[in-house]
């Protein structure tokens, strides 16, 4: 996608007939980048009933539509998008994050420890103290997880769970009893109960390791549930974010979301995706299947909420990915499948078989390799599969073989920037910095065809409309620039987050450009994203997030 042309153009819209309703909302702006194909900048927009109206090239364009109740904004240096969409992100554990104890803002493990302690002193004996999940352990100066003797010296009354994103965990000695784990527990397959050099516990906890404690942890209320969830919808509304693709919802907690839909709390569209992790089994995929059969059988979707599909992952993360050639200075260690390719491809085809969509993470270039052996498998074994049934996630390290797969079978994929930001100097430990410059190669995949669309996978990255722009156009992270030969232009970035997104989704008749009946989704921006100095596009946040006609954020 190519940066829309800013050469004044004749207004070709209609004039509104007298008969048209008044506007609920006209934005008259500097720009308004519609992302139609072809289509100019305009600089009016107008709303009625959730959809948008008109657009025109001049500000004055749509006055006729101003009635007594249309609300006015003018902003004449203002710059009109889409909404963006997430698509790959992690809301349930956002909400769940909202109330833990903010980590994330400690540099270095004295405060971080601190933080708990500050919490310990006001929570009752016995109650579980859990931190928020969006932080790396690399980023603190001393650029390692706390131990569990470390937790414990700041308290042994309370069970203590230190969380770094999905499938990283450290407890103190009091939570290890709770979830009885102790010296002699069997590791599971799939896991990691970590060991010191002397072979003892060190309280972390790693991918299908976690399940234990999470059978464990109290529930919150689903009060508290809800409001967890309208705090972080509308946090990602306040970046820009208006439809968030939710890449590990357990299934139980659809229920949750339904429930936070009804109490008017879901600030952003969602589309979620039900965790198949813990479906190791053709019975226990058909369970969560029957689950997913009974949402869609009692009509539960709408466009605020939406169950997309399935979710599974072939392989680990930074720590675990499954790479062709060892980890560096690991030569025997080549990282983990997490799955037997017949026992994945026997999964996928058990949901596509149900009418539904896989999404399935894959993060070294093994794990993809084996995942695509696996999705070619399943497209010549049901021909005519709709297009986006089955998407690769990540799929981080791309080689171009790979890439060539990929796109020969049609196969989306999602990437996420922001996890590259915060993860490559872990990523850069376990793999050296080579392989990690090489992760998402976005400028071969958009030149060689690829159908992408971008995200966060937040809590290992932000999420963030313009931070993820930022990201994918300068490739700066934590360890720097890493491979910037792999760097794509503005237009292309954001179009990834909208046209492209919506794509994925299929909905895009109804979202991820504006034009005359689209939904009104947009973003109001202060300055012009695809053309402001690169210094302020990384924190740059939108003056006010529209969905469905509605302003969730700013106004």
């Amino acid at each position: 996608m190519t940066a829309p042309d800013r050469t004044p153009a004749l207004d070709r819209t209609p004039a509104p007939a007298t008969s048209t309703p008044p506007a609920d909302l006209l934005i008259r702006a500097a720009a308004v980048h519609t992302l139609v194909p072809g289509g100019a900048p305009q600089r009016a927009v107008a709303v009625t009933g959730g959809r948008i109206t008109a657009l025109a090239a001049e500000p004055s364009g749509l006055d006729a539509l101003v009635g007594p109740g249309t609300e006015v904004v003018d902003a004449p240096d203002a710059t009109v998008l889409p909404a963006f969409d997430d698509t790959h992100t992690h809301l349930i554990l956002a909400g769940h994050s909202v109330h833990g104890v903010p980590v994330h803002r400690a540099r270095d493990l004295d405060g971080f420890l601190a933080l708990i302690r500050e919490r310990a002193a006001r929570t009752p004996a016995g109650e579980w103290i859990a931190t928020t999940v969006n932080w790396q352990e690399v980023l603190l100066a001393e650029q390692r997880l706390p131990t569990t003797a470390e937790l414990d010296a700041v308290t042994t009354d309370h069970p203590v769970l230190v969380r770094r994103g999905a499938y990283n965990m450290v407890l103190n000695s009091a939570a290890l009893r709770l979830a009885g784990i102790d010296e002699s527990t069997e590791v599971p397959d799939g896991g990691v109960i970590e060991r010191d050099e002397r072979g003892r516990l060190t309280g972390r906890l790693i991918n299908r390791a976690v399940e234990a404690v999470e059978r464990v942890l109290p529930r919150p209320t689903l009060a508290e549930r809800i409001e967890g969830l309208r705090a972080a919808s509308a946090d990602y509304a306040a970046t820009g974010i208006g439809t968030v693709r939710d890449c590990l919802v357990p299934v139980e907690d659809l229920d949750v979301l339904d429930a936070a839909r009804a109490a008017g709390a879901l600030a952003v569209r969602v589309r979620a995706l039900v965790s198949g992790f813990a479906a190791r089994t053709p019975a226990q995929v058909d369970a969560l299947l029957d689950r997913m059969d009974a949402w869609r059988a009692d009509g539960r979707d709408d466009a605020r909420l939406r169950l997309w599909g399935v979710k599974f992952g072939i392989d680990g993360g930074f720590e675990a990915g499954a790479l062709e050639q060892p980890y560096q200075g690991q030569p025997c260690y080549h990282g983990r499948l997490l799955w037997e390719p017949a026992e994945l491809l026997a999964a996928v085809e058990r949901v596509v078989g149900r009418g539904w969509r896989v999404g399935v993470h894959a993060w070294g270039d093994r794990g993809l390799r084996v995942l695509l052996d696996v999705f070619e498998q399943v497209v010549k074994r049901h021909p005519g599969l709709p297009p986006g049934t089955l998407v690769v996630e990540h799929g981080g390290l791309a080689r171009a073989d790979q890439r060539a797969r990929a796109v020969a079978l049609g196969i989306p994929v999602t990437v996420q920037h922001p996890l590259l930001h915060d993860g490559a100097l872990t990523q850069q430990r376990a793999w050296g910095e080579e392989r990690t410059a090489a992760l998402f190669p976005l400028r071969e995949w958009l030149d060689e065809g690829a159908q992408l669309s971008a995200g966060s996978d937040f809590p290992v990255g932000p999420y963030g409309a313009m931070v993820s722009v930022w990201g994918m156009t300068t490739r700066g992270t934590t360890a720097g620039v890493v491979g910037p030969e792999h760097a794509i232009g503005r237009a292309e970035a954001i179009a990834l987050h909208t046209v492209n997104a919506a794509r994925l989704t299929g909905e895009e008749a109804e979202r991820g450009s504006l034009r005359p009946g689209a939904l009104a989704d947009l973003t109001l921006w202060p300055v012009d994203p695809l053309h402001c100095p690169t210094a302020e596009l990384r924190g740059l946040l939108p003056l006010r997030t529209v969905i469905g006609g509605r302003t969730v954020h700013g106004g």
